[in-house]
């Protein structure tokens, strides 16, 4: 089967083909590096890297550009508020950012550009939209890129020019979808900018946001690449205007498949901290959910549609990789002898096809793991009967998905705290003593310290709760 995407410039599921085979260049809009990062920004994350990664596993080499957004209004706004210095207050949400995407374990870019670090770029692109006479200074000075110049403007977002004012300009980064207007390239200095300022040839100012995306991701994936994703909040302005000065600039086609992903809301509700139902990711580490969890629940809807967060959903994403977790450790146990079973053969290969369909399939993955759960309740059924080369086969296959899941922790060795291992030890000795209500008890004891004990033939086991 063939990779497909929606593509948003077509409205349509199209067969991925790249520019260059087997190579794919992808653009994804990274944060705004004014706070922590929240619940609803890494579900558009989360969908970039579930892109990363199926590209990956579908055999193509993947550069990936993400940007990070350190100079806009936000930025500018927040460090004077703080009485910090712009740079000093963007790093700390930088180094957040990247903690953050461990946690997620989402996979890193390849590059990850600052704006601040590209304002040379920024300008030599304003410079040419001006010189060919798609940019214009106004006489507030700011530099503003001319919509009526570029006809195709609108057909990202299926905007229809037709009746907008002419004339009408926006230097604020953000506007509303009604507000169809030039849109600011170049942002003349103002008292409220504070030191946040560089020279140009229009005088000092700073670049517009969106005239940065446009610049970095032609320095490093060139003037036509192959996908470009984000938000749907992103599609207009910020996507449609990076189209217009693209093209018009370079005078071909800016990039082949856009991608979006819808909202994330929480509880059936728009995410406020006015309604209390806010989340950083830190929030929600603090309130015992683990990464893998949060992560399981970001993938769980597919991209393109509504994400309702909500706890139940945590608790059920627990549930989920615990079965998993269960049914690797029973394989991991196994140690009869012989070779690879047909059972175990046909079950794992039906798997392995069955995920890679869901996901070529416009990364739809609730059906790749349904493919995933019969084979957890397959193998579970046909477990007494598996050889050790069984088993080892049916763990390799899931290493193999779990490059796409990345929330599988078919490897991860588990150190046993000495203080539980003491229990356990004395908990043996009071079974073996028949004093129940001890062994009880001390069960109950290493049951709070976050672990389970369970009698087996061949002694007690010991494995975290996850």
């Amino acid at each position: 089967m063939a990779l497909k995407f929606y593509n948003t410039l077509s409205r349509s599921l199209e067969e991925f083909k790249p520019l260059k085979q087997n190579k794919a260049k992808l653009y994804t809009c990274g944060p705004t590096v004014y706070n922590y990062a929240h619940i609803g920004n890494f579900r558009a994350y989360m969908f970039e890297d579930l892109l990363r990664r199926t590209l990956k596993y579908c055999g193509y080499d993947v550069i990936q550009v993400m940007n990070l957004t350190d100079v806009d209004d936000k930025t500018i706004r927040d460090s004077q508020v703080n009485n910090m210095a712009l740079n000093d207050f963007t790093e700390k949400y930088k180094e957040a950012f990247f903690e953050d995407l461990k946690i997620l374990n989402i996979e890193s870019a390849e590059v990850y550009p600052a704006a601040t670090d590209h304002i040379k770029e920024m300008i030599d692109l304003v410079q040419q939209l001006v010189d060919k006479g798609f940019a214009y200074q106004a006489e507030d000075n700011c530099v503003y890129f001319s919509i009526e110049k570029f006809p195709e403007y609108g057909k990202l977002a299926r905007i229809n020019l037709e009746g907008q004012r002419s004339g009408v300009r926006i230097s604020n980064d953000e506007y509303a979808k009604d507000n169809v207007a030039d849109f600011a390239l170049w942002k003349a200095w103002t008292a409220g900018d504070g030191d946040v300022k560089w020279d140009s040839p229009w005088g000092e100012g700073r670049p517009g946001w969106h005239i940065e995306c446009s610049a970095m991701a032609m320095k490093y994936l060139g003037k036509t690449f192959d996908i470009h994703t984000g938000g749907v909040d992103n599609m207009f302005p910020h996507h449609e205007d990076e189209i217009a000065q693209s093209e018009c600039a370079n005078g071909k086609k800016y990039v082949n498949y856009w991608l979006h992903c819808a909202h994330l809301i929480v509880n059936g509700e728009k995410m406020s901290k006015s309604t209390g139902n806010f989340f950083t990711l830190r929030q929600l580490i603090e309130k015992g959910f683990s990464g893998r969890e949060i992560r399981w629940v970001l993938l769980g809807t597919h991209y393109r549609q509504q994400l309702n967060f909500t706890f139940d959903g945590i608790h059920a994403a627990k549930s989920a990789l615990g079965r998993v977790d269960e049914l690797i450790g029973k394989l991991k146990s196994i140690e009869t002898s012989g070779d690879i079973t047909e059972t175990a053969q046909k079950l794992t290969d039906e798997m392995k096809a069955g995920f890679k369909a869901g996901i070529e399939n416009d990364l739809t993955l609730s059906t790749s793991q349904g493919k995933l759960f019969d084979f957890v309740r397959e193998v579970n059924k046909n477990l007494a009967d598996l050889t050790k080369a069984d088993a080892e086969l049916i763990l390799d296959a899931l290493r193999d998905i779990d490059a796409v899941l990345g929330c599988l922790e078919v490897d991860e060795e588990e150190v046993i705290p000495a203080e539980v291992i003491e229990l356990a030890e004395k908990r043996l000795q009071a079974r073996a003593d028949k004093d129940w209500a001890l062994s009880d008890q001390i069960r109950d004891q290493i049951t709070e310290m976050g672990y389970v004990v369970k009698d087996t033939p061949q002694g007690p086991q010991i494995t975290k709760i996850k």
